[in-house]
Order: structure tokens, then C-alpha cells, then sequence
């Protein structure tokens, strides 16, 4: 079983890829977005643990989204491999996921960053907010975003680049190429 967490900046193509690497390699795919919507949607007692954070506008614990991440986890198995879109976000959240998947006899086997300049994220969230209507996808809130990425979440690529798992690929160009490269390192582990 593969155990592979795909991360990128904002409009980096995560979601799309991931939608690809599913349909290829019968992956499953956890989304921590998606999760949480639906723990809290289904008013399991952990959903409701964290609408509690949400609605007073706080992030959840670390402990808590591990928790739920881990039942999440557990009910896709027996599966061919898991993809963690949008976790870790932080290296304690890396290290909490490590702990989570060596309790269960499993490792990270590799970490797909695909790389974008700034400039052309700004450009593919603020086009997508035209289409989508996402209210998040305006300029102001996605330099925001990328700034807390920059800060929380990028220096889990040199973290991962020390235990040898990290896979850095060009996420520019067509979505086909992209998802090659991202086959092509699949295919390598």
C-alpha cells in the first residue's frame, strides 16, 4: 500500500491531480477540506468537536484533525494507496501523520510537491474565482494565503527532502504532462 501526500502552493493543481491519481491507480483520496465537511455534516462527535473550533473562527488542534484523519483512513481500508490532499500543513502535523500510519504498521512512501511560480498562482486562483465564484479565489485573500503557505507550509518540503520522500515537480504545463511526471515518480517507489 502506497501512503502519498501531494502538496503545492494555492492553485498549484492538487485537486485536479489527485482526481487523476485516483482514477489511475485506485488510490483513494483524503482531502482534509472534504473530511472535515463531512464529519461535521454527518454530526459524528468529532465533527462536532470541530464545528465548535469553526464556529468561533479558530483552527483545530492538531491532535483533533489527526483523529479524524485516522478514522477517515481506517474506513478506506483495504485499499491500493491513500492520497493526503491539504495535510500535513506544518512539520508537527508531518510528524503527528508519521506516528499516525507507524500505528498501523505503514509509512509515507512519498511526497509529490508540485511547483508553481507566484505570479501564475495569482493568475490561475483569480481566473477561477471568475468561473467558480469562489469568493476566497480575489487577489488580496490569495496573497494572504500564499503568504501563510509560504511561512506554515513550505519548509515541510525541506523536511521531507531530508528523509528522502520529496518529489518535486514542475506543475506547469499541460495536465497531462504534469500528471505523467507525477506517474513517473508513483511508479519509482
Amino acid at each position: 500500500m502506497k501512503n502519498i501526500i501531494i502538496f503545492g502552493a494555492p492553485g498549484s493543481g492538487k485537486g485536479t491531480q489527485s482526481d487523476l491519481l485516483v482514477e489511475k491507480y485506485a488510490f483513494r483520496h483524503i482531502s482534509t477540506g472534504d473530511v472535515l465537511r463531512a464529519e461535521i455534516k454527518q454530526g459524528t462527535e468529532l465533527g462536532q468537536t470541530a464545528k465548535k473550533y469553526i464556529d468561533k473562527g479558530q483552527l483545530i488542534p492538531d491532535s483533533l484533525m489527526v483523529s479524524i484523519l485516522a478514522a477517515t483512513y481506517d474506513a478506506m481500508l483495504p485499499c491500493e494507496g491513500v492520497i493526503f490532499d491539504g495535510f500535513p500543513r506544518t512539520i508537527p502535523q508531518a510528524e503527528a501523520l508519521a506516528e499516525m500510519l507507524q500505528e498501523r504498521g505503514t509509512e509515507v512512501s512519498c511526497v509529490l510537491e508540485l511547483h508553481v511560480a507566484d505570479e501564475l498562482l495569482v493568475e490561475r486562483l483569480v481566473l477561477r474565482g471568475k468561473t467558480s465564484g469562489r469568493a476566497d479565489d480575489n487577489e488580496q485573500t490569495i496573497k494572504a494565503r500564499l503568504e501563510v503557505y509560504h511561512n506554515q507550509t513550505a519548509p515541510l518540503a525541506e523536511w521531507y527532502k531530508k528523509r528522502n520522500l520529496l518529489r518535486t515537480v514542475n506543475g506547469v504545463g499541460s495536465i497531462e504532462d504534469i500528471n505523467a511526471q507525477l506517474c513517473k515518480a508513483i511508479d519509482a517507489i
